[in-house]
């Protein structure tokens, strides 16, 4: 089985440091819009046989009056992969099917459709090798030009101060991943999405920890921006419609093509947490 690693335990802690950022920020737009909506936590523990430290996490929820649902989601978890689900992933075997993985996940569904809901997550795994994932992508039911633009060019620069070839290759990497093909529609206007940045001496695993960070506060500086541009905007019934469909189709997606949930399940993850990123409501005409 692999070990609780200094690299898990260190990234661990800025997962949860950024969690705790990301509330803040989240919880001052609530204020601002006159509300006293808070983020409540439900720590929970993961459950293995015969695995005294399986690990676990916490989930944080706000239902307000401008994130009508958001999610905030860390954790750390140990132990094995279930025989047939470990040859999936990177470096696992059935043979070799032990594992630590952390990581921050959060998705928002706003109450005003002119706000763009989102998603975000970050992670790092350790099997027999061990590697940084993650990205954000925006999911507007009434797209702004502006507001897509932003988004991306704040991921951007991000990406450049590490690698001018990232963004282009992650970029395109999130259009293919957040596709619906039975909609053969995407998900939103994308964003970037990473996977597989290895980290095999501690070299790697700073450069990729450094620029797995810039990600996470690309994401808390963009973000609230796009929030407070959107929030006050006037909506009819037709928009709030369209909204509607395009969390049905947020809703496919996560339940059918989704691996971050398919990864929950499959290692004894907390049900309330891995689906936390579905709708408050959602419609199907």
């Amino acid at each position: 089985m692999t070990d609780w690693t200094p690299h898990t335990t260190q990234a661990s802690a800025w997962f949860e440091s950024l969690r705790t950022r990301i509330c803040a920020a989240f919880e001052e737009i609530e204020a601002e819009a006159g509300s006293a909506a808070r983020f409540e936590y439900s720590p929970w523990s993961r459950e293995e046989a015969g695995n005294p430290d399986p690990g676990g996490g916490t989930r944080a929820v706000m239902k307000g009056a401008v994130f009508e649902k958001v999610g905030v989601n860390v954790s750390a978890v140990h132990g094995k992969f279930a025989p047939g689900f470990a040859a999936s992933i990177n470096g696992a075997s059935e043979e070799n099917p032990g594992f630590t993985a952390t990581g921050i996940s959060l998705v928002a569904h706003m109450a005003n459709p002119h706000v763009p809901a989102v998603h975000m997550n970050t992670r790092f795994l350790v099997t027999s090798k061990a590697w940084f994932g993650g990205g954000g992508d925006l999911n507007p039911p009434l797209p702004h030009a502006e507001d897509t633009d932003a988004f991306h060019a704040r991921f951007r620069q991000a990406c450049d101060a590490h690698d001018p070839a990232y963004y282009p290759r992650f970029k395109a990497w999130a259009d293919d991943y957040f596709y619906i093909p039975h909609r053969q529609v995407h998900r939103g206007v994308g964003g970037i999405f990473y996977d597989h940045l290895e980290c095999g001496d501690d070299d790697m695993f700073a450069a990729n920890f450094a620029f797995t960070r810039d990600v996470g506060e690309a994401f808390l500086d963009i973000y609230p921006q796009l929030v407070r541009r959107r929030m006050g905007s006037a909506f009819t019934p037709a928009d709030k419609q369209t909204q509607l469909e395009w969390r049905g189709r947020y809703a496919e997606f996560n339940l059918v093509y989704d691996r971050g949930t398919l990864f929950g399940l499959k290692t004894g993850g907390n049900i309330e947490a891995i689906l936390m990123s579905l709708p408050p409501q959602a419609v199907w005409t």
